[in-house]
Formats: C-alpha cells, sequence, structure tokens
C-alpha cells in the first residue's frame, strides 16, 4: 500500500468509480452532492431547473405539480447569483503519515478534500486550498479558482512527498491565521487535519476565522489515538511537542490514554458548538465517502431544528 495519496484515486473520486462497486460510489457520490448543495449552498436566488429527485435533495424544494403529473418526485434546482469561494484546508505534516487500520491518515485527508473539491466544482464554485505541516514547503495558499484547475493543482500537490521526519507543532495555528488574512470573505472552509491536540491555542483564530466565514472542521482520527494494544512500554510525541511513555500492557495505563482522548475531543466539540463550526470525523478504518454523507445528513437535520 503506497505511503501518501495517488493521483489516479484522487482523480476518480470525481465519477465516484474504481475497480470495484462502480455502482455503489456512483450512488454515494450523487448522495454526497446533493448534501452539498442543501447544505453549505442553501436556497438559491435564481430558478434554474425541474429535475428528477435524488437521494439527500431537500424535499422542501419538491415540484409538486410534476411529481403528481410524472408520477415521478421532481424537484425545482435554484442557482445563487455568485459562485462561493471554497478553501480546502489540509494537514500534511508528517504526523498525518500515520495508520493503523483501514488507511494512512493523510491519504483519508487527500480523499475527503478530493470529494469536497469535487462536489464544489460540479456546484460551480471557486476551489482553493492551504497545505500545511510540512516542515520543508511551509504554507502553500492556493487561491480559489474557477473551473478545475485549481482543484487539479490541489490534488496534485496533495500527491507530493512531504517531509517524513519534521513537523512544525504551531503549523496549524498558522494556517488558521494565514486563513484569515488571506481567504476570501464569505467563504465556505474545511478544515482536514489531526485534531488531537489541546484546542487552546487555536480558539482564538478560529474564532475570527469564523466572523469572516463558514468553518467546517473534519477531525482525521485513527483508532490508535484513542485504543492502545498492549506492546510494552511506548514512547509518544503529542502534536503539541509533549513526549509521553506509557505502559500499554498496563490497562490502567491504556484507560488513562483513552481518556485524554476522549478529554479532548469534548473540548474541540464544546469549542466547535460555541463557535458554530459542525465537526465530521473522518476515522481512517471507515469509508470516507459514507463518513462524509454521514456527517453532512446530521448537519442538514441540524439546519431544520
Amino acid at each position: 500500500m503506497s505511503l501518501r495519496p495517488q493521483i489516479n484515486d484522487l482523480l476518480e473520486l470525481r465519477h465516484g468509480a474504481n475497480t470495484i462497486g462502480l455502482a455503489s460510489r456512483h450512488r454515494v457520490n450523487s448522495v454526497l452532492a446533493g448534501l452539498y448543495l442543501s447544505v453549505f449552498r442553501g436556497q438559491g436566488m435564481d430558478f434554474d431547473e425541474v429535475r428528477e429527485y435524488q437521494e439527500g435533495d431537500e424535499i422542501r424544494n419538491m415540484d409538486w405539480r410534476v411529481t403528481a403529473r410524472t408520477g415521478v418526485p421532481h424537484l425545482k434546482v435554484f442557482r445563487e447569483e455568485r459562485e462561493r469561494a471554497v478553501v480546502l484546508a489540509v494537514d500534511v505534516g508528517a504526523h498525518m503519515q500515520f495508520g493503523t487500520r483501514g488507511t494512512f491518515k493523510n491519504i483519508q485527508a487527500a480523499r475527503a478534500a478530493a470529494l469536497l473539491g469535487w462536489a464544489a466544482s460540479a456546484s460551480q464554485d471557486r476551489v482553493g486550498g492551504l497545505l500545511f505541516g510540512d516542515h520543508a514547503r511551509g504554507l502553500r495558499f492556493l487561491r480559489p479558482s474557477r473551473g478545475r484547475h485549481g482543484l487539479w493543482r490541489l490534488l496534485r500537490q496533495l500527491t507530493e512527498e512531504a517531509d517524513a521526519h519534521r513537523t512544525s507543532v504551531r503549523a496549524l495555528q498558522e494556517a488558521l491565521e494565514k486563513l484569515v488574512t488571506s481567504a476570501p470573505t464569505g467563504a465556505l472552509i474545511f478544515v482536514i487535519a489531526d485534531l488531537n491536540r489541546d484546542i487552546g491555542p487555536l480558539e482564538l483564530p478560529l474564532g475570527r476565522l469564523g466572523q469572516r466565514h463558514e468553518v467546517v472542521l473534519l477531525p482525521i482520527d485513527d483508532p490508535a489515538d484513542h485504543s492502545l494494544p498492549a506492546m510494552g512500554r511506548v514512547q509518544f510525541r503529542s502534536l503539541d511537542g509533549e513526549a509521553v511513555t506509557i505502559n500499554t500492557d498496563s490497562r490502567r495505563g491504556r484507560d488513562a490514554y483513552r481518556e485524554r482522548w476522549l478529554e479532548r475531543r469534548d473540548v474541540l466539540g464544546h469549542t466547535a458548538r460555541r463557535l458554530g463550526m459542525p465537526v465530521i470525523p473522518l476515522p481512517t478504518n471507515e469509508d470516507v465517502h459514507q463518513a462524509l454523507v454521514r456527517g453532512l445528513r446530521l448537519r442538514a437535520r441540524e439546519l431544520v431544528r
């Protein structure tokens, strides 16, 4: 298995097809595209067309006259007068080259960025990105642009080999600060990163970012982040730079490790709710399509409450 994302894999996600499960992948991507429109594009200003209903579409947009006449569910499609800027902020640090089940964190992150990027592009949104965490290259901001050129450039850079030995402890904080000054006003920003860290230093830049933009947090998790197997004394270095030694043969040590992860995730959830930012976890041992669809469905239900 490759240690980094492959460009062909990311390009294939446009159609939701690979060597297995063509029909099911296409269906999931159709659902994802519909959910993207309903959750992030809202009600459009201009009527565009009437088409057949697809799973994930907004029921409130049903065209009941056409549905009654044809006997097939149809809905009205609206388009906003102006396209939206979408920024995919992706963690490419050395710590993302890790995975114990399913896939590696960097691959899961790249696939999520590709799926969201294709959905945004299909909705005529301008797509850009910010790659952070690579100590050798620093922050790489790609300004949102129309068409597929910007998305292609982002996907290409996601497949490039990153510094596997060093990462910046402040990389995510610096990325958020960069977005505050560089992202177009009113942008939709997806932060796709390893968020198993102290959220305290991120609250201020997240708050400033949320004042001008819509922000969605997508934590990339691995089962080993919260559940350790018994393998003796092991030293870990957190994303905050702190070295911690744990006796994994001890049930108490494993429980303490899990408790610390749960505490951090609870703080993340509380902070995100206070700032009005959805959190959609993307575990490495789950299909990224299904995880995104599940998270967006939950968000869609929250919006209509």
